[in-house]
This record gives C-alpha cells, sequence and structure tokens, in this order.
C-alpha cells in the first residue's frame, strides 16, 4: 500500500515537472489592460505621475546631473606657506622677535602644518638632581624608600636610590616653596633641573595676523584633466567671502573664527593649543569649462573644546635644541603649543555622457512607473469593489485551437472590442465543454462573466 502511494506521487511530480518543463516553451504571459473609469481615481494617479515626473526631471536629471559622467577618484597635492612676525616680551622688559623658522615646527609635512603660539622653555645640562615636586611618587624620608619604590612612568631620568631632603640644601627654593613640606624628593640622573609643567606658557603675540597661502594642485585622471586653485594672474590678496573669493591666501583670525565661534575657547587655543581641520572640496563641470572651476573652503574644529573639560587638552608637543659647552652636555627643552592645521582635499567632476544619461533614463521611466504601483495597491487594500475588477488582469484566455474556424468568424462577426472578443471566446469554450463533459457542468465564476467597464454593472 504504501509503495502504491509512494508511486502515485512520484507519477503525479513527474506529470507536473514535464507540464512546467514545455511550459516554458509552449505558453507566455501577456499584459491586458483594465480601463477604470472613475475621476477621483484618474486625478490621484495623474498626481502621483506629476509629482514623480517633476522629481525625475528637477533633482535627479537636473539637479544631480544624471545626464554626466562623474569622476571622484582625485588625485591632489598641497603645498602651505605661512608668513607673519610674531614677538614676545621677556623678563627684562625686552622684545623677543619670532619668525617663520621659529614657529613652523617642522618645517614641512604632508598635507598638515603647526603654527607655535605659545610656548614653555626649560634649560638643562645632563646631572644628577632632586625629582620634581609635582611628582608624589617621589617623596621620600630615606635612601631606602627611594630603592625600594617602583619605576614610574611620570619620572624625569632614572633614580639613584638617594633621598635628597631639604636639610641637605640640594633642593632649589622653588621647589620647596612649592611642596611646604618636610619630606624630601628622590634623585634622578638625566636632565636637570626637571620641567615644571604648571608654569604658564609665553604667548607669541600677532599669530592671529599671520597669512596662509593654500596651493593645491588637482587632477581627475578619467577625463585627463588638471587644475589647481589659483588664477593665472594671480597678485597679492588676502581671503574675503564676499571681495576675494578666489584668493587662497588667508588670515589666521579668520580660520580661527570660521573653526570656533566662542571667543573664549579662541583664546585658550591660542595657548594650550588646537586642531583645525581644513577641507577643500572640489565639483567641477567640464560641461562649463574647468577655469570656472573653483573649491569650496570649510573650516572646523577636530579637538574636544575645553569647556567640556577633557582628560587631554589642546595640542602640544615638546622638542630640544642640544649643544655643549666646557665638555658638558646642555640642551634647551621647548614645550611648544599650536594651532595644527589638516588639509582634506575631496572632489568630483562631470560631463556628458550619452551612455549615462540612457541609463538614467531608463531608470526614470521605472520611477514614473511607480504611480501605478501604489494606485493598484490603495485599490486591492482599501477598495474591495474594484478587487473584483483587477482580477481580471489575470484571466487565463480559452485554447484559440480548441475554437472551429467558423466559430471564430462567428465570434469576429458579433463581437466590437477586444474585450467582447475574450468573453465571447469564454462562453463559446464553456458550451463546448458542457456537451463533451460527462460529469457536472462548468459554471463560470462572477470574474469570467464580469465585464470591465464599471458602468455595466
Amino acid at each position: 500500500m504504501t509503495s502504491n502511494v509512494i508511486f502515485q506521487h512520484r507519477q503525479r511530480f513527474q506529470r507536473v515537472f514535464v507540464r512546467s518543463f514545455f511550459g516554458l516553451f509552449t505558453e507566455y504571459e501577456t499584459p491586458k489592460l483594465v480601463v477604470i473609469h472613475s475621476l477621483s481615481l484618474t486625478i490621484l494617479l495623474r498626481l502621483m505621475q506629476a509629482i514623480l515626473l517633476i522629481y525625475s526631471i528637477l533633482y535627479l536629471l537636473l539637479y544631480e546631473k544624471g545626464y554626466q559622467k562623474q569622476d571622484t577618484s582625485i588625485v591632489s597635492s598641497v603645498t602651505l606657506k605661512v608668513k607673519g612676525i610674531g614677538y614676545i616680551h621677556t623678563a627684562q622688559n625686552g622684545t623677543l622677535i619670532i619668525d617663520v623658522a621659529d614657529y613652523i615646527i617642522p618645517p614641512s609635512e604632508n598635507n598638515a602644518i603647526f603654527i607655535m603660539s605659545s610656548y614653555g622653555q626649560t634649560d638643562q645640562i645632563r646631572s644628577k638632581c632632586s625629582e620634581s615636586s609635582l611628582l608624589k611618587e617621589a617623596e621620600c624620608d630615606n635612601d631606602n624608600e627611594c630603592q625600594n619604590k617602583p619605576f614610574s612612568p611620570r619620572a624625569n631620568g632614572r633614580w639613584t636610590g638617594r633621598c635628597i631632603l631639604p636639610s641637605d640644601g640640594q633642593i632649589s627654593n622653588d621647589t620647596l616653596s612649592k611642596t611646604k613640606s618636610s619630606k624630601g624628593l628622590c634623585e634622578y640622573a638625566g636632565w636637570c633641573p626637571p620641567e615644571n609643567d604648571e608654569a604658564s606658557p609665553a604667548l607669541i603675540n600677532e599669530v592671529l595676523n599671520f597669512t596662509i597661502f593654500i596651493k593645491n594642485f588637482i587632477e581627475f585622471p578619467v577625463f585627463a584633466v588638471k587644475h589647481k586653485n589659483m588664477v593665472d594672474d594671480l597678485k597679492p590678496c588676502v581671503f574675503h567671502a564676499n571681495l576675494s573669493k578666489d584668493c587662497p591666501i588667508f588670515t589666521l583670525d579668520y580660520i580661527v573664527n570660521q573653526a570656533e565661534k566662542d571667543a573664549e575657547e579662541r583664546d585658550l587655543m591660542l595657548r594650550l593649543g588646537g586642531v583645525i581641520s581644513v577641507k577643500l572640496d572640489w565639483d567641477c563641470d567640464l560641461d562649463r569649462g574647468i577655469k570656472l572651476c573653483k573649491p569650496e573652503y570649510t573650516f572646523a574644529r577636530l579637538d574636544v573644546p575645553f569647556r567640556e573639560k577633557p582628560f587631554s587638552r589642546g595640542f602640544n608637543f615638546r622638542y630640544a635644541f642640544h649643544w655643549k659647552s666646557t665638555y658638558e652636555n646642555h640642551r634647551t627643552l621647548t614645550k611648544a603649543y599650536g594651532l595644527r592645521l589638516i588639509i582634506a582635499v575631496s572632489g568630483k567632476a562631470g560631463k556628458f555622457d550619452s551612455i549615462t544619461l540612457s541609463l538614467n533614463t531608463g531608470s526614470l521611466v521605472g520611477i514614473f512607473g511607480l504611480a501605478t504601483f501604489f494606485l493598484r495597491y490603495y485599490f486591492t487594500s482599501f477598495i474591495k469593489k474594484i478587487t473584483t475588477r483587477l482580477n481580471s488582469v489575470f484571466q487565463r484566455p480559452p485554447d484559440l485551437t480548441q475554437i472551429d474556424i467558423k466559430e471564430k468568424s462567428t465570434i469576429l462577426e458579433t463581437t466590437t472590442s477586444r474585450t467582447d472578443l475574450v468573453n465571447a471566446m469564454y462562453e463559446n469554450n464553456t458550451k463546448s465543454l458542457r456537451k463533451t463533459s460527462s460529469t457536472r457542468p462548468l459554471t463560470l465564476t462572477n470574474s469570467e462573466k464580469m465585464k470591465v467597464h464599471p458602468e455595466e454593472e
């Protein structure tokens, strides 16, 4: 019994498979149009089509330049030059002049530049001395404590294991005045004296009046086009948003004001440093000519604002200048604070291309067809009366080979439209099936009998 059931299922599967396989070559589907006479629905459809048409043409085709071939693989080179003279007031009521070679550190970088705005210096000699009073781990009462303490990464040198007490007279008066403690400090071997991080850095005046010349050379490899952000007859100028938009020379004051709107934050950036992003964005329409292509400059602050009290504030680093005197090693340790400018270049270029236009036009036609799709979804979901009409779109027409030639001619003579022709074929096919059927008579469904036009309901 079980083997018979399995055999029947296998036979049924084979018949379905064979029928489906041959159906790929003997049957095909064709769309059928259903005409719906409704003023409100027609207006809704035309309104949706108009909205999609306006969106497709005005935004996708014109605003987004869907008729152009785009190239975003920009090749860029940036060169920065800074000019300006700064100065600081010394303790002896003097003036120390600082020029470009002093405040640009290092002299050259790739797509970046650092401008020192304040600094602190410490003259040191290689010897042995007491640790900094700011290092709490260095406090001691005897030598054993300095020998048994673990190494601290904040130490200024290698600890010798000796504890220098205030009574030894080897601790500077400045250190004693800061600690105000009877405890001593561990001795270290290294550069002495240690740097005082609590000392206020010396602020360089006239930093905001420095000028930065941004030279940018670009290339779009797809179109083999090269360009630069400078006009051919460039003259001495300073960038102005309204009066001199093509000038690539900016004052540091303009850049800082664009990157940070808070005046207090700007002052702290000059004292403690900061990081600013300078972005050049190119949007070139090669159909108009490469000479008309100009970059758009934007400035933004990248470091965390001081008002948020970050763990590491501003931007600073240390560097040293070494020399020898009377067989002793000396150095000047400088802790530099300033503004680090990072340059980023992006862009795209477009040029008319017939292939791109044809592809985008085909996409627009598909978008235009969304109106019919949405309207049909509205029909089937919210208007039950129209659902039966839409089912007629998927009617299976009668097999024309089963109708005699005389019957076909009779049908063609009595029908005046394609809808009447299909209905007549159904009626004629039904009559033939009733004559040849030995079982119950075949009854037509309401959708098969129904006319498509709503006026006929």
